[in-house]
């Protein structure tokens, strides 16, 4: 009875963990992530030896580093994503909680390594970026804080979870990490929007960006160089925006050959943020296109499921983690073509870096774990059954 009330699956009796896992996960999303993965090796290859050299280590030095790196994020992904949406919102809870306190002593134990902005602590051996670890969990956090609050006398979510966000961004300005704020803002204005937000708040939520912006760009040299080389009618062909521009003008459609790229040699976050320009240098549109290709299967399948979910915590939480992964994807890839401001931003999965290739994976773990097919009904029975 109560499988022909809600259109239950049914369980199969007995089932091993993994085969279940295997059969109830998006295996497109799955196996798009370690293409990803991949292709971010691949690059890497040819991106991150010049720096080796420079620094004297080994020439794979950074590939083998991302190799290791990789691993606990796949291992990461994987594990989390076998875990049930009540267990995903507990473990970002008291990661939320990690991350924050992280993030907020940032200012006395952290480090810039002369780059300006205080955004990591070193471990000696390597280093983590907190505020990696916060985007996701937040996203979560601020979902469960939503969702709660659509319950018969459930507690104010949509304002605690503002003022969370409100603190999140103000640390984040302090060190300065302008991109990471523009990301955590963007997934709590996706979940606040899905879970019923008017339009006029969104609005004046807009209105208060450009504010803020002002300001930022008023008082933050850092903010303003930044802005001032964007909206530059000239490009310095010497800065890395004008390596990267150039590189990928050179590609073209099936790029210069393997190793050929000379972009890797002046670019010293070319295994980093600006990635992309030695995929379009070396291996031209096509790479790219493919990489477009990948994030965009996780993203709409993604939301493919979402839509079918019944639970809104699982769909504010699925829909705000996808759309910050996809989000931080074009803006990395963004700002390589010059459409965007330079942001200090990794391609999740691709660049080289301990912290974002983690945190990605938790993140899509987490996702993983919300659009796994469940014994439940969908929202679509739920409607259906109103007419």
């Amino acid at each position: 009875m109560t499988e022909m009330v809600y259109g239950a699956v049914p369980l199969r009796d007995a089932e091993p963990v993994l085969p279940r896992w295997w059969r109830t996960i998006d295996r497109w999303s799955f196996f798009s992530v370690l293409m990803l993965f991949a292709i971010g090796i691949l690059l890497g290859l040819a991106a991150s030896v010049p720096l080796a050299e420079k620094n004297g280590f080994a020439p794979f030095h950074y590939v083998q580093r991302q190799m290791v790196f990789g691993a606990l994020a796949l291992l990461a992904m994987a594990t989390v994503s076998m875990l049930r949406p009540e267990t995903v919102r507990r473990l970002a809870v008291l990661g939320f909680l990690a991350a924050l306190v992280a993030v907020m002593l940032l200012p006395v134990f952290g480090t810039d390594f002369g780059k300006g902005a205080v955004r990591w602590y070193s471990l000696g051996f390597a280093s983590v970026q907190p505020s990696e670890f916060l985007k996701p969990a937040f996203v979560v956090v601020a979902a469960w804080l939503m969702a709660a609050s659509q319950e018969i006398g459930g507690p104010p979510g949509r304002l605690w979870s503002f003022w969370l966000m409100v603190v999140i961004l103000g640390f984040l300005a302090m060190q300065p990490d302008f991109g990471q704020a523009a990301l955590v803002l963007f997934g709590w204005g996706v979940v606040w929007f899905v879970s019923g937000a008017p339009v006029l708040l969104l609005v004046g939520m807009a209105g208060a960006v450009v504010i803020v912006g002002s300001v930022a760009y008023a008082h933050s040299e850092h903010f303003a160089r930044r802005i001032d080389g964007f909206l530059s009618p000239e490009l310095d062909p010497t800065t890395q925006l004008g390596f990267a521009t150039n590189a990928i003008r050179e590609g073209g459609f099936f790029g210069v050959g393997v190793g050929e790229g000379q972009v890797k040699w002046s670019l010293p976050d070319a295994h980093t943020d600006f990635i992309i320009a030695v995929a379009a240098e070396e291996y031209g549109l096509v790479l790219v296109l493919a990489v477009i290709a990948l994030y965009a299967m996780i993203v709409v399948r993604s939301l493919v499921r979402l839509i079918r979910e019944r639970d809104p915590f699982i769909r504010l939480a699925g829909t705000g983690l996808v759309a910050m992964l996809g989000a931080q994807a074009m803006i990395n890839m963004g700002v390589a073509v010059r459409l965007l401001p330079a942001k200090g931003m990794t391609l999740p999965f691709v660049s080289y870096g301990g912290s974002s290739v983690v945190a990605a994976g938790i993140a899509v773990g987490m996702l993983l774990a919300l659009t796994r097919t469940r014994p439940q009904g969908q929202i679509g029975d739920i409607l259906r059954g109103r007419r």
